[in-house]
C-alpha cells in the first residue's frame, strides 16, 4: 500500500466522520470500547469510535495477560463475579481460540498462606463449578511431594500442597485490534489519534463529540444521538468536559510486570503465590521470557508519567526471591517492563486491592453514558450492559425495540480454529509448506494474527523480510501510523522480544517511512519517540 492510499482511507474515514450522522459516539478505542463497538454496530447502530493516543495504549495493553476467572474474588465473596468472567473466560476462548490460550496454573499451598488446603480444595471446586470449567480442566489438589514435582524452584520448608487448575494466557492488545477490525467490517467507523475535546450540546442533551486529528492536524464535529465514554483512567477527564464530577469517582491503581529472562526464572509452569504482604502475584513462563506481577498501588499522578520505579522492582524480585530463594533475582536480571493503571471505582476505607473489579455506568443528566471498572475478561458482559443501557433510553425515547446481543457467537478475525489442537495443525502444516520460516518464527505469528498468518507468509515468497511482512500487513489492516505501535500495541515485542526490536528498528523506519511518507526528520523523530519507550521500560528511578 503507498503512502497516498494509506492517507486517503484516512481521509475517507474523516469525511464520514464528519459528514454522516451516527446513532452512537464511543470515546476510548481500549477493550471496553472496542467491545462496545462490535456489540452496537452488530445491533444494526451506526457506529464511530475515537480514541486519543493509538488503540489499547492504556490500561488494554498493561494487563497480566491472562483471561483468568478471579479466584481471588472467592475471599472476597463476590460470586458473582466469579461466575461472570468465568462464563465469559470459556466464551472468549471459542470467539478467539489462538488469542486465549489454555494455561495451567499452580497455587502453591504454605502455612502462613492465603489458602489453606481445605480453603483452596473448596475454593477451586468452587472456581470450577461457578467458572463452569471443564471436566479435563478441573482441579486437582496436590501433595507437597507432588507440588515439588511440578514445580522444583519451590523452597522446602514451608510447602503443605498445591492445587493445580485452569487459566487461559492471551495479548490483550490484540484482543482489541480484533475487536476492531470486527466491528469496521460490520460497518463502524474507528479511528485514532483522535481525540474528543469537548461535547455538542442541543437543547442541553448532548448530541455528539468534536475532536482534534493529530495526524491531518484537523478539528472537526462528529453528530450522534448517543455518546458513551469508555475512556478508562481518563473517564472522569471525559466526564468534566459537560459537569462537576461529583458523587462516585474513579479510583486509579497501578500495576506494574517485570520481564525476566527464562533462565533466570525457569519455572515449570505458570504460578500465583503468595507475598511477604498478604498478597499474591503471578510468574508466567512465555517462549525464553518469564514475566511476574503485578503490584497494586494507589495512583494520583500524572497518567502521562507513568513509570515503573525502583521501589516497584524491589517490590516484586523481593517477593520472588521470597518464595524463590535459590533464585537470586536482582535487579540487572529485568529485561523489560509494562506499567498501567486500572480505572477502578473509589470505595472508601478499601484497600487498592480490596476495591472491587466490578463496572458501572453512569448517566449524566446531559445524558453522556459513562462505563468505568470491570475487568479484562469481562469486557463482552461490560459492553452488552453499556449497550443495552442506550438502547434502553432510545426505547424510551422513541419505542424502537431492543434487538439482541449478538456478540457470544461472533468469531473474531483470524480465528478459523475449533480447538487448540488445530491451531497446532495449521503451525505444523505452514511449517511444511514454508522452509524458509523457522517454527518459532511461525508459532510466533499463528498466536498474534491465527489464520492471518497466511497473508502476512504469502507475501514472503517474493524475498520479503518477515517482519518487513508482518510490518506491510499492520499498516494495510490494522491503524499503525507509528513505529511504537508496531512494536508495543500490535506485537508486543518491546514487552516480550526487545532485542528483536533493537535490532530491526532501523530497517522497520525505512519501510515505514516508505508505507506513510514520512519525512526524513519526521523518521528520526518516530526512532527517537521508540528510543524513549525503551528507555521507560528498561530504566528505572
Amino acid at each position: 500500500m503507498s503512502a497516498s492510499l494509506q492517507m486517503e482511507k484516512r481521509h475517507e474515514t474523516v469525511s464520514a466522520l464528519e459528514n454522516e450522522y451516527f446513532d452512537l459516539v464511543i470515546v476510548g478505542g481500549g477493550i471496553t470500547g472496542a467491545g462496545i463497538a462490535l456489540d452496537a454496530v452488530t445491533r444494526g447502530l451506526k457506529v464511530a469510535l475515537v480514541e486519543k493516543n493509538d488503540f489499547a495504549s492504556g490500561t488494554s495493553s498493561k494487563s497480566t495477560k491472562l483471561i483468568h476467572g478471579g479466584l481471588r474474588y472467592l475471599k472476597q465473596f463476590e460470586f458473582g463475579l466469579v461466575r461472570e468472567v468465568g462464563k465469559e473466560r470459556a466464551i472468549l476462548h471459542k470467539l478467539a481460540t489462538h488469542l486465549v490460550r489454555p494455561e495451567k496454573m499452580l497455587l502453591p499451598l504454605t502455612k502462613d498462606g492465603n489458602y489453606g488446603k481445605i480453603i483452596a480444595s473448596v475454593g477451586l471446586m468452587v472456581y470450577d463449578v461457578l467458572a463452569d470449567v471443564e471436566k479435563a480442566d478441573q482441579r486437582k489438589m496436590l501433595s507437597a511431594a507432588d507440588t515439588k514435582v511440578l514445580e522444583p524452584l519451590l523452597a522446602n520448608n514451608n510447602i503443605e500442597g498445591g492445587g493445580l487448575y485452569s487459566e487461559y494466557q492471551t495479548d490483550d492488545f490484540r484482543l482489541v485490534i480484533e475487536l476492531l477490525k470486527a466491528a469496521q467490517s460490520e460497518g463502524a467507523k474507528v479511528i485514532n489519534y483522535t481525540a474528543c475535546t469537548r461535547f455538542i450540546q442541543k437543547a442541553g442533551v448532548i448530541a455528539g463529540v468534536e475532536v482534534k486529528d493529530e495526524l491531518l492536524d484537523t478539528e472537526y464535529k462528529i453528530y450522534a444521538d448517543y455518546v458513551i465514554n469508555a475512556a478508562g483512567p481518563w473517564s472522569d477527564d471525559i466526564r468534566k468536559y459537560q459537569e462537576e464530577v461529583t458523587g462516585k469517582k474513579l479510583h486509579l491503581t497501578k500495576g506494574v510486570h517485570l520481564v525476566l529472562p527464562y533462565e533466570k526464572f525457569p519455572i515449570q509452569q505458570s504460578l500465583y503465590f503468595d507475598v511477604p504482604d498478604g498478597r499474591m502475584i503471578f510468574a508466567i513462563p512465555r517462549k525464553d521470557i518469564t514475566y511476574l506481577g503485578t503490584t497494586d498501588t494507589f495512583y494520583d499522578q500524572d497518567l502521562k508519567d507513568l513509570r515503573t520505579t525502583m521501589d516497584d522492582v524491589h517490590y516484586l524480585l523481593d517477593s520472588a526471591n521470597s518464595y524463590f530463594p535459590a533464585l537470586g533475582l536482582k535487579t540487572e536480571d529485568v529485561i523489560s517492563s509494562w506499567v498501567g493503571v486500572r480505572p477502578l471505582i473509589a470505595e472508601e476505607g478499601k484497600s487498592a486491592s480490596e476495591i472491587s473489579r466490578k463496572d458501572e455506568i453512569f448517566i449524566s443528566e446531559q445524558g453522556l453514558i459513562t462505563i468505568a471498572g470491570g475487568k479484562l475478561t469481562g469486557y463482552r458482559k461490560m459492553a452488552k450492559r453499556a449497550v443495552e443501557t442506550l438502547l434502553d433510553r432510545r426505547h424510551d425515547d422513541t419505542g424502537k425495540k431492543i434487538p439482541k446481543c449478538k456478540t457470544k457467537k461472533y468469531k473474531l478475525p483470524g480465528n478459523g480454529f475449533k480447538s487448540p489442537k488445530a491451531i497446532t495443525k495449521y503451525k505444523k502444516s505452514l511449517a511444511k509448506t514454508n522452509s524458509h520460516l523457522s517454527k518459532i518464527e511461525i508459532s510466533y505469528l499463528v498466536d498474534l494474527y491465527g489464520t492471518q498468518t497466511d497473508a502476512i507468509i504469502e507475501a514472503t515468497h517474493n524475498g520479503t523480510n518477515i517482519i518487513e511482512a508482518e510490518v506491510a500487513f499492520c499498516i494495510t489492516n490494522e491503524w499503525v501510523y507509528h513505529l511504537a505501535d508496531f512494536y508495543i500495541y500490535r506485537t508486543g515485542r518491546l514487552f516480550f522480544d526487545l532485542e528483536s526490536v533493537r535490532s530491526s528498528h532501523l530497517i522497520v523506519a525505512d519501510q515505514m517511512q516508505n508505507l506513510l511518507g514520512w519525512s526524513d526528520s519526521q523518521k528520526e523523530q518516530e526512532v527517537l519517540v521508540l528510543n524513549q519507550k525503551i528507555k521507560e521500560a528498561t530504566v528505572f528511578e
